[in-house]
């Protein structure tokens, strides 16, 4: 650019206060320049050599606490100090002098702006309403500079996506596949395009800040890994991070959004089902970075294909993203299955970009107690689930006073999206293993709370209260094995003497435990209606012990001949082949290992084969250290066994899922060779699961769960229990399962019998 090429100054200033203020800016920055409203000029009768300089006034409000932040008290006078008044402007100018702030964005000249145009739009956009919104954005981000990262998101979205080449190409190849007219499907997808775009306002995300956190600051104290925090923030300077959370709560977001205000993040944009959209909540959420999507999108291409191009916009621009994979708030208190739907929107939307990649963030939000954790189990239970609006907001919000201990949140390792795909190779399966990654990443970071362990305790196989000696008794080998494992557990202190007690107490004030003081010692029990709610707190951690239980169920059957080598397993003769002559008993045992978590693999996320056999080999270092170097036998497996008396986890850890698995199998056997659609199966198996818990056939009674047996039914449906098309005789292949299952409650049982033997300690003087 020469010295006297013209200079122009683009404003949108509201105010003669604004405008002088952009004035003495430009005096001092560009003497020369003119200085006037974007709206008010023609960019087609501008020279090629014209530079054009985007300057916007800012507002800022007061510090308060450290942070400029509206509060909710501004708004109730009617006051908003990012967008004053006129009158007020030139009093709050004279008292605060750094009120006011000029921001100028990138300058771009003309043909600079014409090149972009042709590059980046589609044939016949107007150039005049490229430059305008390009000046919108290019100011957008100076002002971010001063009003901070986390207010990232720029206004019009939807019109920088409905004007691009890609989206009308897009939209174009739509219409000619659906025989419509291009200009009708461009127009539709802009509809629904500007239908579910958030925009960011700064004033609405303060009050939304202000107005929902209270549903979580008085129930928890927050607490984060801050030095993974740390390296996601240098991570998120190169590469957007998409945060996939585990979902336990509606406040979920809100409180991983403070997590990450507090660290200075930018804030997430959300996507979210539109049950939450009801007002109040609606429209204030959407201008704070709420994505209300339709909870199916069906069959409506075009919503597909605005989605699509919404989500190719957000990947480019590497804004933050957030959904929780699991599609709802957990029934159970552990991880539900993946739902793929929005991650293959996503991984769809990164190939139209060239080299285009995001980081996931696998993400635990574990809290001590929720108070929803009730109505979820009776829903859980075959309970209807009540629709949101604003009776249940002000219900909720109530329940959120009283303080249920922290909410932790914790971030697995990053997952590159692009690696992962390329790793997961191609197939009908590939965003399937992307997706298990994610999930097991969530466990491996998910915190073990007190409350889940006092959970594991109370809940045993054997319907009884117990003291407070036996529950320390069986915490104690549960501490050590967390703290060899380097498990993210409790403060041991919270497991035993007073601090145990304290957490009883806690869990006794929200009606889940109750203590019996009217005989010699105080003995604890889980009250019978809540027993649901004790499950879902002892769910949370369960997959930390999972492998450790299969490991002892696999030695049981060693130990007791039902598994040998050059034997096929007991009662599994349709599972695998028949193994060599030869084999070794070790190798025996890992296919035994392999065939019980098939028996799960619907209930638990498992790594692929070789990981999975490696993470046996290392449980069984600390069950049997130096087993490396012996020949097992069955003896040495039974002294192994044995030899951990009162620390055995099997019973505890998995009883609840076979006892599922007893009702939906029992179910289909009783329908013989038909088949039942699957709602009408489910409902049938709660009405059976009562029963035979009611009859005690069931050890755990948290067992009558509507999500458990959905578990239950994916299996069967793998197994092709449920139609039999390739099954001659699907009653027997019924009752194939039916037998499987009762063999691990019979090992069960049996590792039960095993961990309540107390070993016999004899007196020296005795013995003498």
């Amino acid at each position: 650019m020469q010295m006297s090429d013209p200079v122009l100054v683009l404003t949108k200033a509201r105010t003669s206060c604004e405008m002088h203020a952009v004035k003495d800016w430009a005096a001092t920055a560009y003497p020369d320049a003119e200085v006037r409203q974007g709206a008010d000029v023609d960019f087609d009768e501008l020279s090629p050599n014209t530079l054009l300089v985007p300057v916007r006034p800012v507002w800022l409000p007061a510090v308060r606490q450290g942070e400029r932040r509206v509060t909710l008290g501004d708004v109730l006078v009617l006051s908003n100090p990012r967008r004053p008044l006129g009158l007020m402007q030139p009093i709050i100018r004279k008292r605060r002098p750094d009120a006011l702030r000029v921001v100028a964005g990138e300058p771009a000249t003309i043909a600079e702006l014409r090149e972009r145009h042709a590059r980046d739009q589609a044939e016949g956009e107007p150039f005049d309403q490229y430059v305008r919104i390009a000046a919108s954005v290019s100011a957008e981000r100076a002002e971010r500079q001063i009003a901070g990262d986390r207010y990232k998101v720029p206004r019009l979205v939807a019109e920088q996506i409905s004007s691009s080449a890609r989206f009308q190409s897009g939209a174009a190849k739509l219409a000619a596949e659906l025989g419509r007219p291009t200009d009708a499907v461009v127009s539709e997808a802009t509809d629904k395009l500007s239908g579910f775009v958030a925009t960011q306002s700064r004033l609405m995300d303060d009050i939304f800040s202000a107005t929902f956190n209270r549903l979580h600051e008085r129930a928890w104290n927050i607490t984060v890994d801050v030095d993974t925090l740390n390296s996601l923030r240098t991570l998120n300077k190169s590469t957007g991070l998409v945060f996939l959370p585990s979902h336990r709560s509606y406040v979920d977001p809100l409180v991983l959004a403070t997590v990450l205000r507090n660290n200075d993040f930018p804030p997430n944009l959300v996507l979210g089902g539109n049950n939450l959209s009801f007002w109040p909540v609606g429209p204030v959420a959407r201008r704070a970075g709420m994505i209300f999507i339709r909870r199916k999108f069906g069959s409506d291409p075009v919503y597909k294909f605005a989605m699509r191009s919404y989500l190719a916009y957000i990947i480019e621009k590497r804004f933050n993203l957030e959904w929780y994979i699991e599609g709802g708030r957990s029934r159970t208190g552990k991880l539900r299955k993946p739902m793929l739907g929005l991650l293959n929107y996503v991984v769809d939307a990164a190939s139209q970009l060239d080299d285009a990649d995001v980081t996931i963030v696998p993400t635990s939000i574990v809290y001590d107690q929720l108070q929803e954790v009730g109505a979820i189990a009776a829903e859980d239970a075959g309970g209807v689930k009540k629709p949101e609006g604003v009776g249940w907001l002000l219900r909720y919000a109530k329940a959120q006073r009283s303080h249920l201990g922290e909410a932790r949140v914790r971030f697995g390792t990053p997952i590159s999206l692009k690696q992962t795909l390329d790793e997961a190779g191609d197939g009908p399966a590939r965003l399937e293993k992307v997706a298990f990654r994610v999930m097991d990443e969530i466990n491996s970071a998910t915190p073990i709370t007190a409350t889940s362990l006092v959970g594991f305790a109370a809940l045993g196989a054997q319907d009884r209260a117990y003291t407070l000696p036996e529950i320390e008794a069986v915490l104690a080998p549960l501490l050590d094995y967390i703290d060899r494992r380097g498990l993210p557990g409790p403060d041991p202190a919270l497991c035993r003497g007073i601090g145990l007690v304290r957490t009883l107490r806690v869990l006794a004030g929200n009606g889940v435990v109750t203590c019996y003081e009217g005989g010699s010692e105080p003995v604890w029990s889980v009250v019978p209606e809540n027993r649901a709610v004790a499950a879902y707190y002892r769910n949370g951690a369960l997959h930390h012990f999972v492998d450790r239980a299969i490991v002892e169920i696999g030695l049981l059957a060693l130990a007791e001949g039902e598994v040998k080598a050059g034997s096929t397993p007991i009662r599994s003769n349709h599972v695998g082949s028949r193994p060599a002559p030869d084999e070794e008993l070790l190798t025996a045992a890992q296919r035994e290992a392999l065939r019980i978590r098939d028996l799960l693999k619907f209930e638990f996320f498992f790594p692929p084969k070789t990981e999975y056999l490696h993470r046996l080999g290392i449980e069984l270092d600390l069950l049997a250290p130096g087993w490396r170097a012996v020949t097992p036998t069955q003896e040495w497996t039974y002294e192994v066994l044995h030899g951990h008396t009162g620390a055995l986890f099997a019973r505890r850890t998995l009883q609840t899922f076979f006892d599922a698995q007893l009702v939906v199998a029992t179910k289909l056997v009783e329908l013989g060779n038909t088949a039942q659609e699957k709602d009408a199966l489910i409902a049938g198996c709660l009405g059976l699961g009562r029963q035979l818990a009611l009859q005690a056939v069931l050890r755990s009674k948290d067992s009558v769960s509507k999500d458990l047996y959905d578990g239950a039914y994916r299996l069967a449906d793998n197994r092709g229990l449920i139609h039999g098309e390739d099954i001659v005789d699907l009653r027997a292949a019924r009752q194939d399962w039916l037998d499987e299952v009762e063999l691990m409650r019979d090992r069960l049982a049996r590792i039960a019998a095993i961990e309540e033997l107390q070993p016999v300690v004899v007196d020296d003087e005795e013995q003498q």
